[in-house]
Order: C-alpha cells, then sequence, then structure tokens
C-alpha cells in the first residue's frame, strides 16, 4: 500500500545546525521528526541536529527547551554533538538557524554544492516573515523558547512541504 505524501524510494537527509546544539537545533530536529511522523514519511527522511562548537557534546537539550517543547507534544531528546565536515558532503540541506552559524557553515563547505545545501532555517517561514533568523533564547525567558518553537513549527511546515514537493514523485 502507497503512502499518501510518499516521497517513495527517495531519501532526504536533514541536518540542523545551531551554537551549541542544546536549544534551537535539537528543537528543530524533534519538530521535524513530530510532522514527518504525522505524515507517515517515516524511513523517507533523515534528520539530524549539530552545534557549531563542541561544548555541549554528548548533552540533552536546555531543559528549558525540552519543557517548552513537551508543552507542545514534542520530545527533544537528542544528544549534542558538532557538526563534522563530512556532514557537508552526507546531508542533503544544512539548515542553519542564524548569519553566524551560516557564516561557521560555510567555512566547512569544500565545494559550490556544498555551500547550496546551507539554508536559513527562516528562509522555509510561511507565517513569520518578519524574522531572517532563528534567536537563540539560552540567556533569555520563557517567551524566547515559545518564540523559537513558533518559529521553527513554521519553518518546519515549510521545509517538510519543499522537501515533498522538490524531492518526492516528479
Amino acid at each position: 500500500m502507497k503512502k499518501e505524501n510518499s516521497l517513495n524510494d527517495v531519501n532526504t537527509s536533514v541536518l540542523f545546525v545551531c551554537l551549541g546544539n542544546i536549544c534551537r537545533s535539537p528543537a528543530a530536529e524533534g519538530i521535524m521528526r513530530h510532522l514527518v511522523r504525522e505524515r507517515q514519511l517515516d524511513g523517507n527522511i533523515e534528520i539530524d541536529s549539530a552545534g557549531i562548537g563542541p561544548w555541549h557534546a554528548g548533552e540533552l537539550p536546555d531543559r528549558r527547551m525540552r519543557s517548552h517543547g513537551e508543552a507542545h507534544g514534542y520530545d527533544f531528546c537528542s544528544r549534542a554533538r558538532q557538526i563534522r565536515r563530512e556532514d557537508m558532503a552526507r546531508f542533503d540541506f544544512i539548515i542553519v538557524m542564524d548569519s553566524e552559524n551560516r557564516h561557521d557553515a560555510m567555512a566547512l563547505a569544500r565545494t559550490e554544492a556544498e555551500r547550496r545545501k546551507i539554508r536559513m532555517m527562516t528562509d522555509f517561514c510561511r507565517h513569520h516573515e518578519g524574522h531572517d533568523c532563528v534567536p537563540d533564547p539560552y540567556y533569555g525567558g520563557d517567551r524566547g523558547f515559545e518564540l523559537v518553537i513558533e518559529l521553527l513549527e513554521d519553518a518546519c511546515e515549510g521545509l517538510l512541504d519543499h522537501i515533498v514537493k522538490t524531492r518526492g514523485p516528479q
């Protein structure tokens, strides 16, 4: 039986990147996994996240981000890791949260093809066009974490629609 909105045998990989891989990128990973499950695209889209720096390698996402995620029905449970040069070739989409992350990811890219994979998360927002980045909520309060989740929900839906439209059956 064929799944609705199926990508069939097309496999796509997405890496979400932020500074430390404990707030924004693991939240994007968790939200995207949730959306992929809802659309029955499990197994067709590989989803991961990483940080620019190694500071939090092996740690769970920030407890505040996990708490806000749980309140929205998400499970943010991935372990932090640092982005590696080989990720640039391995993933189809490298989705960064802000311009500094973009700059650092671009420095890892060896080819023009790898540089074209790097996109801003907010490029895929449909309802929050006024935002040019997903702000880091780490030093802020609850509203910052809620804004990040709102932006990521919007952008993840837009990204998933883009993947299905451009990489699905022709």
